[in-house]
């Protein structure tokens, strides 16, 4: 039975001890509601189906992203953390205002449409979304808010669209390792043709250390990849060549293993090199538009299935888990399906 008290201010306290359950209290201007809550609370108990709501009275968006980012973010990939980082201010500035308890699909509906507008991609819109779902299924599972559900679960998310196709041209690509050769540091060229030859992610390349390689059996052997998924990586002839190069580099400092090293930071830890800007400045001295570095994976790609290898050995070099996904980075040139329309009438 709940017990109503008067407070010196005037309100009326409803305090629930039950057998089974954890003291629960609410507090109210009019007696009657606080009968009515009590008396809904314990109907709840009794079915086994009480969520203690006032524990998000406190919490707003802001403050559950600032704990994910502390407590959730850390747990996963640098990469990743650093762009949740970036995705959380701007969920803080548009949301960060609301309760947990008062977010609404609505709210979360007119977010995604205000983002599109201002000309956001599909898919930048989709990972806001999924980072604030995710914030509401950890506060729900493991930090017991008593957070009744997730507002972005009902919420449509933008179609991801057909993904990027940009191939490198011939010419384009002389002109872009012309331009990274000329370079002052040679892991820029490096970098690039190793993206070229083997179709390693960006962040799979600049974490290679030494022990990683072997050019004896020319493989690669990956343990730090998007999907978790360790795969090891055959060279072809050119590519065990550039990495010759790059494990001979003499000026390697002692005090690091990785084959692509940046100067040491303030903690004097020595992190990976920093590849953003140098390649930035490079496409723009080549005269290239629209070329991404991850770009240089897809050309890779595409290159391995031109060559003639099954969608399972392509798999196997560049990690792909999905046929589906693999076929967004395989575009073939019609010219070169010319070529091999014209081969099979001959046969």
């Amino acid at each position: 039975m709940a017990t109503i008290v008067k407070t010196p201010s005037n309100t009326w306290k409803a305090v629930i001890r039950r057998k089974g359950w954890p003291t629960t209290a609410r507090t109210f201007r009019i007696k009657r509601d606080a009968e009515d809550w009590a008396r809904n609370v314990e109907d709840e108990m009794r079915r086994g189906i009480f969520v203690a709501r006032a524990s998000t009275g406190h919490f707003t968006v802001k403050s559950a992203l600032e704990r994910y980012l502390r407590e959730v973010t850390p747990t996963k990939k640098p990469s990743t953390q650093i762009t949740e980082r970036k995705k959380a201010k701007i969920l803080v500035q548009r949301l960060g205002q609301y309760g947990l308890a008062v977010l609404t699909p609505d709210l979360v509906a007119n977010y995604r449409d205000e983002r599109l507008a201002e000309g956001k991609s599909p898919n930048t819109v989709r990972l806001d979304m999924a980072l604030l779902g995710h914030l509401y299924t950890t506060a729900i599972r493991e930090w017991g808010l008593g957070l009744v559900y997730n507002p972005v679960a009902n919420v449509r998310r933008p179609s991801p669209g057909q993904g990027r196709n940009r191939r490198l041209s011939w010419s384009e690509m002389r002109r872009l390792l012309r331009e990274c050769d000329a370079h002052s540091n040679p892991m820029l060229g490096w970098s690039v043709r190793i993206a070229l030859y083997t179709a390693m992610r960006q962040g799979e390349i600049l974490s290679l250390t030494r022990d990683q390689v072997n050019l004896q059996r020319r493989i690669v052997y990956l343990t730090d990849t998007k999907n978790n998924s360790a795969r090891t990586v055959p060279l072809s002839n050119r590519a065990a060549n550039v990495f010759r190069q790059v494990m001979a580099n003499p000026v390697r400092p002692p005090d690091t293993d990785l084959l692509f090293f940046g100067e040491p930071g303030r903690d004097d830890i020595r992190r990976p090199y920093c590849i953003n800007k140098v390649w930035s400045d490079a496409v723009k001295r080549a005269g290239i538009s629209n070329l991404r570095f991850h770009d240089l994976r897809h050309e890779s790609v595409s290159r391995l299935v031109e060559l003639g290898l099954t969608d399972q050995e392509v798999a196997a070099i560049s990690g792909h888990k999905s046929m589906q996904m693999l076929k967004r980075y395989t575009h073939l040139r019609a010219e070169d399906l010319v070529d091999r329309l014209d081969t099979a009438k001959r046969r």
